[in-house]
């Protein structure tokens, strides 16, 4: 299963933002990687190298490696509805990101495991695909036997986003993809439309 395993402090760096979570190292260096950091000085970025940063920093925050996401985006062209909010809500749909969104890991990279591990049902049945494109309607859950799991428990004590499109009972540890969320539902600093452009040309 392919993904990505480099260094993830310096990738948020780059970008800004601390696209993978919290991180004490991002947090202590927020200023660019490289022997000069915070001084250099950077000229004006041209037009395709903004819609570049905007692909990869959405395929860092998703977990999405380059292959899957031009398919994403075919899939998102296909559909009805404005092509950059289709695609980022088919990332937001699959079940690594719900897993992440509902609090049972505190990082999509743990979501992504907790799935691949077989730690999570989706309508009752174990899935240990973390791409895995839900539907509003599917009740994902946490598998009976991985209920008593300190990582999971951790998680979800410290757990403090809700987010309307998802519910989530924690006696029972299962929740609800209620719908498909709005773009202004998606927290993410993500700048679709120079997505669509760059894949567009």
């Amino acid at each position: 299963m392919a993904r990505y395993t480099g260094p993830k402090t310096k990738i948020a760096r780059k970008f800004g933002e601390a696209i993978f979570g919290d991180d004490k190292a991002f947090d202590k260096r927020n200023y660019p990687p490289g022997q000069h950091g915070n001084n250099r000085r950077r000229g004006k970025k041209s037009e395709y190298a903004m819609q570049l940063m905007e692909k990869q920093k959405a395929k860092y925050t998703y977990g999405i490696l380059e292959r899957q996401f031009r398919n994403l985006f075919k899939k998102a062209t296909a559909a009805q509805g404005i092509t950059g909010e289709v695609l980022l809500q088919l990332c937001e749909s699959r079940l690594d990101n719900v897993v992440f969104r509902m609090g049972i890991s505190p990082s999509r990279s743990g979501a992504r495991q907790l799935v691949s591990h077989r730690h999570i049902t989706v309508n009752g049945n174990v899935v240990n695909i973390p791409s895995y494109q839900l539907k509003p309607g599917d009740v994902v859950a946490v598998r009976q036997k991985s209920k008593s799991l300190e990582a999971i428990d951790r998680a979800l004590a410290n757990a403090n986003h809700v987010y309307e499109w998802i519910t989530w009972n924690d006696d029972t540890k299962e929740g609800t993809y209620v719908s498909v969320p709005a773009r202004l539902q998606i927290p993410e600093n993500i700048n679709e439309q120079f997505i669509v452009e760059l894949y567009s040309k």
